[in-house]
């Protein structure tokens, strides 16, 4: 047999092992928990891409930051061209170090959880993502428990997105999907400071 006809043999029993795996996939009938984590760059990037597709669909969007400030950022303008989909809540101080507050910063997160649980309960939106949580949780700013208790009151309507390093243990178990982004290299540490369009 040729090297082309086995390749097609090859590719002929992929396509249907993976109509037979689709044919068999349910539908879970609500929304969805996904957790974008790991040390590397590309957390919150990859949520704004799945909101990007989201918005695509005519889908209503709420975004809940945790830790970034009101900075001025290319994806914050990109979304403001959508008003009637996409509602965005900006509720940290920033990073920790510029704080120094921790009772600030608890309150900071707890007023955002606050807001996000409000949103994921409603029903009013398709998908909503809580942006640098796993840093809240990770800092003990909020409790593991009232996250989950949060997600589970949820909208069967709604999915969510988690984004930030070092996420919990009890939040992948209970996601349906996570990621994990690694660091390789990093431009930071060749000292190149941030770019705009590719970092903000």
């Amino acid at each position: 047999m040729s090297e082309n006809n086995q390749h097609k043999a090859r590719m002929k029993a992929l396509k249907a092992e993976q109509q037979k795996k689709t044919a068999e996939a349910k539908d879970p009938g609500r929304g969805l928990i996904l957790v974008h984590t790991g040390d590397g760059k590309g957390k919150s990037s990859s949520a704004f891409g799945v909101i990007a597709r989201a918005l695509g669909w005519g889908q209503k969007i709420g975004v809940v930051q945790f830790i970034k400030g009101n900075w001025v950022t290319g994806e914050r303008q990109f979304f403001a061209k959508f008003p009637d989909q996409l509602d965005w809540h900006t509720m940290g101080e920033g990073f920790t170090w510029n704080t120094q507050d921790r009772e600030r910063d608890i309150a900071a997160a707890e007023a955002a959880f606050a807001r996000a649980r409000t949103m994921m309960e409603s029903g009013d939106y398709d998908l909503i993502v809580l942006d640098e949580i796993n840093i809240a949780l990770h800092f003990d700013y909020l409790s593991v428990a009232t996250v989950l208790e949060g997600l589970k009151s949820r909208s069967d309507r709604t999915s969510v997105i988690l984004t930030g390093r070092d996420a919990k243990k009890e939040i992948c178990d209970y996601s349906d999907l996570v990621s994990e982004m690694r660091e390789v290299k990093h431009p930071f540490k060749s000292g190149i400071k941030a770019q705009r369009g590719i970092d903000f």
